[in-house]
């Protein structure tokens, strides 16, 4: 019988000293700190899973719809404190651990950060896990088990230097391996068609290369709640009975590099394959294991639609959908319509971008060669979406524009769209540009499908649990019911002009400011005054994001205090965090550049009082838990139009910063929510920068002959000023003004600089800035992933809360 060991701290006290004796045969104080965290973690595991059981057995008693959310990345971070807060259990634990002499803090600290993914697009997909279990909704990731991360981020001597991510070093406490749940997948090879007794097709696949994918499942905890969802994560093994023409060990380097890390480098065709190989092989194992586990509970797979759904995350994983058509007519002897009904209808797909090279596209070679089957399908795919084309929407003029195959590729996004039930944006701004332009031609067709999604954050991680001060005030003035129902943020704005609220709040800043501080003193060693303004960009290094305009305006503030000693600012800390692709060369010397100028301006003894730079390394998500709730302004400067929704800015918004932002994104959603007077917006507007390129109407070197500051900060790069080698930043130079300046920072600098003069006035006034920075705090509500998943719920999913007793 399971006995509960976290009903108080003496049984969880027992329990713990027993577990280190039997798994390591050490006394407490004989262990390891890294032997305490793994019983620990492994504690916390097996008691969630009587919950993790429950919940599988009360799913398929009630039959229930489940959700299966496929995704290249799922960044989850950290999960020991967020299962012990979600489990109720904290405390009992952080008491128990007290009296054995031992800080919980110093265990937390031992969990690395999963290594699962690179930026948003996975902070999403977390998110999203949380708020389904929290909500208890039966929803579930199926990802790849990367054995290394994106890379881990070190700067020597200014520049980014990558080195392994090695998340899995100690393990991975929170891992069950499931090898009965083990599926193959095959790839190269050649496809055979002969035709059976009933004149039906049969398809043998020859001469394949055959991977075992094996599970690791994960739990995924909601918030007070029993109801366990599953993350799902596949790794590559040799298949047992593997026989392959390109020998042993080639074999074996093949089924070691698809599990290797997320998004290997692309450069080389060798890269490119590899990709290739990573989505089908973590989609087919997918759903090879929900079809599977279908069939456990059902006799048919007639109703697979109305018991199953996937979201496909961006377009990595739409080989899904000629996949799912493989499984049904191969494997389960479907027709094709009925093998397309049930896919459309299970299928749906969440669009991430504007920019064209984010919308995935595999030379045919690619893919005829190593999955030869699934090509024959898209190629069915294609050819009939151009006969409805013709035939049913009479529409031959969109043939060009839409088809599947054309310039000897395969347009993922376009496969997406036609396999799928559902196409939705993630911002209304995003999903606007998305039917009235990327994808407007298939809109003129199939409106229906396309629907918003403006993204969310988990609340609970970025706020409760990140941000415990802020959570005291808050519970302290409104209750805590906007623990589970983050809508109540909103009773805050009874009491923003409250002057004693608002200078706990700012004492609470403070507090969370002096975090950050030491933090940064210790991992990068400058000394910052927490009496300035904290200014924070922290997200994934492209151009399009600007960081360069960020840089432009310290250029800016630096000459102008050196050239004039009566012209001084409000003392200001600029923070920088930012991973940049290995292989994108723009971005790696942004990051160059912004030590450069760091190493200029902190070390400049006229100017350090007032102004301090500092690029945080290795920027992740425990990172941006201390960085977020510490930061007075939200850099949120794209290129309007470019970013779909963001997230980050989110973060930022709940834990009371001020958005400094262009109208791009969900940006536009949270100005719609505070206010113009509570926000600070500037620069173009996504239909003028449409406008601008359409007419061929920008000029840089007119910016750049007429003004003379900007001039100036040009010039600066390519001078000698931040380096001894004036050619160190030609690049950038040269990506400005011989690329015409593709995403207008010139443009946008004069009303950037304003909106930055503004924000050093308004902090001055203290009780002002607090009222503000609350009102953004009460307003945040909306953007928690707990609406957005009631939203794909009510609108695409279907699917019904499970209640576990």
């Amino acid at each position: 019988m399971y006995i509960d060991k976290f009903k108080n701290k003496e049984e969880f006290k027992e329990e713990f000293k027993r577990r280190i004796i039997e798994k390591y045969g050490r006394s407490i104080e004989q262990a390891h700190v890294t032997e305490k965290y793994m019983v620990l973690g492994t504690m916390v595991r097996d008691y969630a899973s009587v919950n993790w059981k429950a919940s599988k057995e009360e799913i398929a008693r009630v039959e229930g719809k489940q959700m299966y959310y496929f995704s290249m990345e799922f960044l989850i971070g950290r999960l020991l404190t967020s299962n012990l807060m979600n489990l109720g259990i904290y405390d009992i634990v952080k008491e128990g651990l007290a009296d054995l002499g031992l800080d919980i803090n110093k265990l937390e600290d031992m969990e690395s950060d999963a290594g699962l993914g690179n930026g948003g697009l996975g902070r999403l997909a977390a998110c999203f896990l949380d708020s389904l279990a929290s909500l208890n909704y039966a929803g579930h990731g199926n990802c790849i088990r990367y054995e290394y991360g994106l890379f881990k981020q070190k700067i020597i001597d200014g520049k980014q230097v990558e080195v392994p991510d090695q998340w899995l070093r100690l393990g991975n406490v929170w891992e069950v391996r499931k090898p009965k749940h083990s599926v193959d997948v095959k790839f190269w090879g050649h496809i055979e068609m002969s035709m059976d007794e009933h004149g039906k097709a049969r398809i043998n696949h020859a001469d394949a290369h055959i991977i075992r994918a094996v599970p690791y499942d994960m739990e995924v905890i909601g918030y007070d709640t029993k109801l366990t969802n599953t993350l799902r994560l596949w790794s590559a093994e040799p298949a047992e009975d593997a026989s392959n023409s390109q020998g042993f060990s080639e074999y074996i380097r093949e089924v070691n590099e698809i599990n290797q890390n997320v998004y290997p480098d692309d450069s080389t065709e060798a890269g490119r394959y590899l990709r290739l190989k990573q989505q089908y092989f973590f989609v087919s194992a997918g759903l090879t294991a929900m079809i599977k586990a279908h069939l456990r509970v059902y006799p048919t797979l007639d109703n697979l639609a109305d018991k199953n759904c996937v979201q496909l995350n961006d377009t990595h994983p739409v080989l899904a959908i000629p996949e799912m058509m493989r499984l049904l007519m191969d494997d389960y002897l479907y027709e094709w319509d009925d093998a397309w009904r049930i896919t459309t209808e299970t299928m749906a797909y969440t669009n991430h971008t504007v920019l064209a090279e984010a919308l995935e596209k595999w030379p045919i070679q690619f893919i005829q060669t190593m999955l030869p089957r699934i090509y024959m399908i898209i190629e069915e795919i294609n050819k009939r979406y151009i006969y409805a084309l013709n035939h049913v929407y009479y529409r031959p003029d969109l043939i060009n524009d839409t088809a599947i195959i054309k310039d000897g590729q395969v347009h993922m996004a376009n496969l997406a769209i036609i396999g799928s039930h559902s196409i939705n944006g993630v911002a209304k701004l995003h999903t606007q540009i998305l039917v009235k332009d990327v994808f407007k031609n298939y809109y003129a067709i199939m409106p229906e499908k396309f629907n918003n999604k403006t993204n969310g954050i988990t609340h609970r991680r970025w706020l409760v649990y990140s941000n415990p001060q802020l959570t005291e005030l808050l519970k302290d003035t409104i209750g805590d019911s906007f623990i589970k129902h983050p809508q109540d943020l909103v009773k805050l704005m009874d009491h923003i002009d409250d002057a004693k609220l608002q200078q706990r709040f700012l004492d609470v800043k403070m507090e969370r400011k002096q975090i950050l501080a030491d933090y940064i003193k210790k991992n990068v060693g400058i000394e910052v005054d927490v009496n300035s303004i904290f200014d924070v960009q922290a997200k994934r290094l492209h151009a399009y994001k600007r960081q360069l305009l960020n840089v432009m305006h310290i250029i800016y503030l630096y000459q102008r205090m050196k050239a004039d000693s009566s012209f001084r600012i409000y003392p200001r800390t600029f923070i920088f965090a930012a991973k940049a692709a290995p292989a994108y060369h723009f971005a790696k010397k942004v990051i160059e550049l912004i030590n450069s100028i760091a190493a200029v301006v902190n070390n400049d003894p006229e100017i350090n009082r007032y102004m301090k730079v500092v690029f945080i390394p290795n920027y992740s998500v425990s990172i941006a838990e201390i960085l977020m709730n510490a930061a007075d302004v939200s850099e949120q400067i794209s290129t309007a139009g470019k970013e779909a929704s963001g997230t980050g800015n989110m973060k930022f918004m709940m834990n009371g910063a001020i958005t400094l932002g262009t109208l791009d994104g969900a940006n536009v959603e949270i100005v719609e929510r505070v206010g113009y007077e509570n926000a600070e917006i500037f620069g173009l507007r996504a239909e003028e920068v449409e406008e601008i390129k359409r007419a061929n109407s920008y000029h840089v070197w007119d910016y750049y002959n007429t003004h003379e500051t900007l001039k100036r900060i040009v010039d600066s790069f390519i001078d000698g000023t931040w380096s001894q080698n004036k050619d160190e930043f030609k690049l950038i130079y040269d990506e400005l003004m011989f690329k015409n300046d593709e995403y207008l920072l010139l443009a946008d600098f004069d009303e950037y600089e304003k909106a930055q003069a503004n924000i050093r006035k308004r902090y001055e006034d203290r009780s002002g800035w607090a009222r503000m920075c609350l009102l953004n705090i009460a307003q945040s509500g909306y953007f928690s992933s707990d609406r957005t998943i009631e939203e794909y719920v009510r609108d695409i999913w279907h699917i019904e809360k499970i209640n576990v007793k």
